[in-house]
């Protein structure tokens, strides 16, 4: 009985083993950069406290009641997209879907020509690779005789430069909000 309760105990440590060290292989443990961060594991707690990526003991006990949910308004690019496309009229916004797409838009001097904008989100990340835009162009002859051409112009790259600036602006604000300057106590 011993010896297969020891075998179990073996088995048991061998997948807590192979599976946190599985974590760390796939980057569920993110590594530091040890230029980045200083030597003084004071100074290290400061840092991850003031930045967020930290708890407080107190905060942990039950220190602060509220609670905190995640909705489309904190992430920043979709805030941008929608703030930079906030002229167009909506055909569907879809945040769990990841994509923005806009009802056919036209000037008041020209009811021919009309532009259709479609905003993929391909990552969470303010990159230049985190999102897609597609602008979509109806040119119409008559009422039943239209073209739609999907162009890759100057208009898609302002577009998606204003988007990303935007967003980086929205990241800072959040990072700032979150930053908390840490008190050593009188224990440390």
């Amino acid at each position: 009985m011993s010896k297969l309760l020891k075998n179990k105990n073996f088995i048991f440590f061998f997948v807590i083993f192979f599976t946190l060290s599985s974590c760390a292989k796939e980057g569920f443990f993110k590594t530091g950069d040890a230029r980045k961060n200083p030597p003084d594991p004071r100074e290290r707690v400061k840092k991850n406290l003031e930045e967020g990526k930290g708890f407080r003991l107190s905060s942990a006990m039950g220190g602060n009641k509220s609670t905190n949910f995640e909705f489309a308004s904190s992430n920043g690019l979709w805030r941008a997209s929608l703030d930079i496309l906030d002229f167009m009229p909506l055909t569907s916004a879809n945040y769990s879907g990841g994509i923005i797409i806009t009802d056919w838009y036209s000037e008041q001097g020209n009811p021919d020509e009309s532009i259709k904008i479609t905003v993929r989100f391909l990552s969470n990340e303010v990159r230049s690779d985190a999102i897609n835009v597609d602008i979509f162009y109806k040119k119409c002859v008559a009422v039943n005789n239209c073209k739609i051409n999907k162009k890759d112009g100057q208009l898609k790259k302002e577009i998606t430069k204003q988007i990303l600036a935007k967003a980086a602006i929205y990241q800072k604000q959040i990072k700032d909000k979150n930053f908390k300057p840490y008190r050593m106590s009188s224990d440390d």
